[in-house]
């Protein structure tokens, strides 16, 4: 078995890491073609990536042009305990609001682990008016756990 393959998460471990992780580099692409790379706190709809943003953010204007995007997980500090994910989709805009609020609760938890619900709904309705949400249809995934080195 080479080592490529030997690093690749099962099913599975892809699964328990993107439940367990919250924020995610994400990128689209500018009008001029270059990468637009941000870092996003993220929930999970069905399984997909769901993120949300203002709706005049660059992010949603590039995926209004272009829904493709790459989104990178990862954790670890020294090279023999990296792992991560590397996620190819197409970003579909969400617009029922009740849809979108879900996402933004979805967020809001990952941003404040702990913190109740009536605590967070004031923050999401408020924001959530100006947002869209998005939610990730993968095309591919590329995973890594470098701790299955040694």
């Amino acid at each position: 078995m080479n080592q490529r393959a030997r690093i690749a998460m099962s099913d599975d471990d892809v699964t328990a890491f993107l439940e367990s992780s919250r924020k995610l580099q994400l990128a689209t692409i500018n009008p001029d073609g270059t990468p637009h790379l941000v870092t996003m706190f993220y929930g999970l709809d069905a399984g997909r990536i769901a993120f949300w943003t203002y709706g005049k953010a660059q992010k949603a204007r590039n995926l209004a042009r272009d829904p493709r995007v790459s989104c990178l997980i990862e954790a670890g500090d020294d090279y023999n305990e990296l792992r991560g994910i590397l996620l190819y989709g197409k970003a579909e805009r969400i617009d029922d609001r009740d849809h979108v609020m879900a996402i933004g609760m979805t967020v809001a938890r990952r941003m404040t682990p702990g913190v109740p619900d009536e605590m967070l709904r004031p923050y999401v309705g408020q924001t959530g008016l100006k947002r869209v949400a998005y939610v990730v249809e993968r095309t591919k995934v590329v995973s890594w756990d470098h701790r299955r080195l040694t």
